[in-house]
């Protein structure tokens, strides 16, 4: 459990009434604190709550364009075995999928679903928007009706268009600056996602922290520090296997492009 609030209102009691006010701002810290990690202890999401919802997203995702590819199906069945689903889950999972298949699906409710799923727990965010831009990308350069559920999800999920080109960035891809960038009723807005030309070093260190390439070195670290404390496994929870295992890949690419900054740079 955290104890900034304890630190905090201890510091400042110190600060107006000396010994008594620092013991007095600890105690009105510490409950603060402990409200705090009870609200996340209950909104750490139920392991197996995601699965229909979850599922049947990347069946509309793949639908979305027409037609539902074998790329995409092979994707749908390795997450279910890395998830180690039980009999009755996997058939949830491959019902679901035929669910947000169907022609027309509006994918509305089921974000609404995920969003509820993932509560206040932005750190279990990244994850889901994980798994469903494998699918997204199954095929290479997605198409726009993908990107355009992608967007949808990222929005709902509170998740920034620079935090969701910072993880299209570690599959791969980059953000073509044309046109404006912000948010509509949809989601994000103007331009779009292009394959990139990949380094032997992986992705692009800059893009993986979300940041321009002109950016100074007080916002590099700021952008690393800030990345680092939402997506480090330690944080995560009760949340599914394989999920952690992502979140994991996610902090190890973050580090990974931090030091290769930090060394084009030459600092600390």
């Amino acid at each position: 459990m955290s104890f900034s609030y304890t630190l905090w209102f201890a510091f400042f009691g110190l600060i107006i009434g000396h010994l008594p006010g620092a013991i007095t701002g600890a105690v009105v810290g510490f409950i603060f604190d402990n409200l705090r990690h009870t609200q996340r202890k209950n909104a750490t999401p139920e392991a197996g709550g995601f699965v229909g919802p979850l599922f049947t997203l990347l069946g509309a995702v793949a639908k979305s364009d027409g037609r539902v590819s074998e790329q995409e199906i092979a994707i749908a069945e390795r997450l279910m075995t890395r998830m180690n689903l039980d009999t009755e889950l996997r058939k949830q999972a491959v019902t679901s999928f035929n669910v947000g298949k169907q022609p027309e699906f509006d994918v509305t409710q089921t974000i609404t679903a995920l969003r509820n799923w993932v509560g206040m727990r932005r750190d279990h965010a990244f994850p889901v928007l994980d798994v469903v831009i494998e699918t997204v990308l199954a095929e290479g350069n997605p198409a726009p009706e993908k990107m355009s559920i992608l967007r949808q999800l990222a929005f709902a999920l509170r998740v920034s268009e620079m935090e969701l080109m910072a993880l299209m960035a570690m599959k791969g891809y980059a953000w073509n600056g044309g046109g404006q960038r912000g948010y509509g009723r949809g989601g994000p807005t103007g331009g779009g996602y292009v394959p990139p030309q990949r380094s032997p070093q992986g992705p692009d260190p800059y893009a993986v922290l979300g940041i321009e390439r002109n950016a100074d070195d007080r916002a590099v670290k700021r952008a690393y520090r800030k990345l680092i404390s939402e997506h480090h496994p330690d944080r995560l929870g009760d949340l599914p296997e394989d999920m952690r295992k992502r979140a994991e890949s996610r902090a190890s690419e973050i580090n990974a492009a931090y030091d290769r900054i930090k060394e084009a740079r030459g600092f600390k």
